[in-house]
């Protein structure tokens, strides 16, 4: 039961090029810096990543971009991300992009076995081309399909042995979602504590294949605004 590892090779042992990975973080607001990484210094090729964005140009999954490890990027927001912007505009990259909201259900449904849901957000614009519509009470909808990911890489506040969650305020943000959509989940955590009781989690262990927990994180901020 105790999933801690001091070693993220354990972790990322059965990764292979080709495979999805499940990205938790909104900019850069937590992300599993130590995940992406360890995922750039292991080479990993043509992977289909999918988080809210992709980082800026030299942190995050800007990293990964950078590397040209990604082969295609499911997002909801382009954003900060120069390099991000010229290989999309280059066709360099596959880029799907999806309403923010789609996005966290198709990962929501994934983690709770749901294969498609019906959602109007995206009806009569270019996200509805190729789908299903159907009419439900007078209004239209079209069918999204549930995400799955090979990994889920997530960033945790806390985490006890069992794999139990807490998240700092915002940085919950896609993090759960990721989490229980991954085959494989590896947590990186600030604090590792003996437990934490079941009406304090703000995950359940069930989800959490591995903890791993990092030291020094960068915590950079996207934009500095002063006045």
């Amino acid at each position: 039961m105790n999933k801690i590892i001091k070693d993220l090779d354990i972790a990322f042992k059965g990764i292979k090029d080709g495979d999805t990975l499940l990205v938790g973080g909104f900019g850069l607001c937590g992300i599993p810096e130590f995940c992406i990484a360890k995922v750039a210094s292991l080479g990993i090729k043509d992977l289909v990543v999918v988080s809210n964005n992709c980082g800026v140009d030299d942190f995050g999954l800007g990293i990964l971009l950078k590397n040209r490890q990604i082969k295609t990027m499911v997002a909801s927001y382009v954003g900060e991300n120069k390099t991000f912007e010229s290989q999309f505009i280059n066709k360099e990259i596959e880029v799907i992009l999806t309403p923010q909201g789609t996005l966290a259900e198709q990962l929501r449904a994934g983690g709770a076995g749901i294969p498609a849901f019906y959602t109007p957000t995206g009806v009569g614009t270019a996200v509805a081309e190729g789908k299903e519509h159907k009419d439900f009470d007078g209004r239209t909808y079209i069918l999204e399909r549930a995400i799955r990911g090979d990994f889920g890489l997530v960033k945790a506040q806390k985490a006890d042995r069992f794999g139990n969650l807490i998240f700092n305020k915002t940085a919950r943000n896609f993090n759960p979602l990721c989490a229980m959509a991954g085959k494989t989940t590896i947590v990186e955590v600030e604090e590792i504590v003996d437990e934490i009781p079941a009406d304090s989690a703000h995950l359940s262990g069930i989800y959490v294949d591995f903890v791993y927990l990092g030291v020094g994180y960068e915590k950079r901020i996207e934009k500095v605004i002063t006045r």
